[in-house]
Parts: structure tokens; C-alpha cells; sequence
């Protein structure tokens, strides 16, 4: 099984998802995991599990915000993936009032 460290901004959607999934509700000290780059550079991050990656997804305030935000995110990124449906033309002119049948309100009873 592959461990790859990344960004959570460089996810794909499904690990993206797999990240909110496995955190619902944010993360807490537990979940961290910290260690050392051969650089000395000290990491933390939290793990995402999919069938043959395990993703350590870098910790900052942006990933607090992203996974709170998460929903509003991708609302927004599937309005710019939409294309607008192509109008349909009509004429309004046979649509004109009197062509409307209606029930008289006084009926009897």
C-alpha cells in the first residue's frame, strides 16, 4: 500500500471526500500524527485511507477551514462544472388570456 504526503488542496474529490467521511466533525489531537523529513522539517498530518493509498494529508488552518466548509466548496465547484441548459423558444402570443378556459365561481350547489 502506497503512503503518499500531499496537500489537501492537491486531492483528488473521492479522497477529498474520504478526508470529510473520516473526519465529520474535525480532527482532534488523537488523529495527528507527527514525524520528522529527512530535511528536519517536523509534519503533522492526519491519515485518509482508500483501497491502495494511505494519504497523509498536511495539517494548517486551511484544512480546519476546508473540512468545515466542505459541503460549500463543492456546491461551488459543480456550479462552475454545470452547463446551462439551452433555452426553449415559444411563441408567448398563443398564450394570450382569452384562449384560457376557466369555471365560473358562481356554481350552483
Amino acid at each position: 500500500m502506497k503512503r503518499i504526503l500531499i496537500d489537501y488542496k492537491k486531492l483528488d474529490h473521492k479522497a477529498a471526500s474520504k478526508l470529510i467521511d473520516s473526519y465529520p466533525d474535525g480532527y482532534g489531537d488523537d488523529d495527528i500524527i507527527t514525524f520528522k523529513k529527512p530535511n528536519g522539517e517536523i509534519i503533522e498530518a492526519v491519515e485518509v485511507h482508500t483501497d491502495d493509498t494511505v494519504y497523509l494529508v498536511k495539517i494548517s488552518k486551511s484544512l480546519s477551514n476546508f473540512i468545515a466548509n466542505f459541503e460549500e466548496i463543492i456546491e461551488k465547484e459543480l456550479e462552475k462544472d454545470m452547463v446551462p441548459e439551452a433555452a426553449v423558444d415559444f411563441d408567448t402570443a398563443s398564450f394570450e388570456e382569452n384562449d384560457l378556459e376557466t369555471e365560473s365561481m358562481d356554481s350552483e350547489y
